[in-house]
């Protein structure tokens, strides 16, 4: 048995948000395909806005551009995801239609 790695570079886009001179906020979005479908789906990820700079409706307005970004990419899915602590954040993604479709796992390498 023979394993092959395809060396695929992957794409994604860094949105961020400028006061002045400073990133006050970012997110990223990276696209993702595989063989399962024709169209590859996205992966929001990363999205932080300054501490002084919540409850100005910056998060809301990255996590919208990254579903407009993942429209204009073709993807047939956007996956988000969030610690389990974040309530405020699963609320927000709820806001924008997300669901709550299982669990990820993680290991720190």
């Amino acid at each position: 048995m023979d394993f092959h790695v395809d060396n695929k570079k992957t794409i994604f886009f860094k949105i961020t948000v400028q006061h002045g001179t400073d990133i006050i906020a970012r997110v990223y979005l990276y696209i993702i395909k595989n063989d399962l479908h024709k169209e590859p789906y996205g992966l929001m990820e990363d999205v932080f806005v300054e501490p002084e700079h919540r409850g100005k409706g910056i998060g809301k307005q990255l996590i919208a551009r990254v579903i407009e970004e993942a429209k204009k990419q073709g993807c047939y899915k956007l996956v988000a995801q969030s610690r389990h602590e974040k309530l405020e954040v699963h609320a927000l993604y709820e806001k924008f239609g997300f669901r709550n479709h299982g669990i990820n796992f993680r290991m720190d390498l």
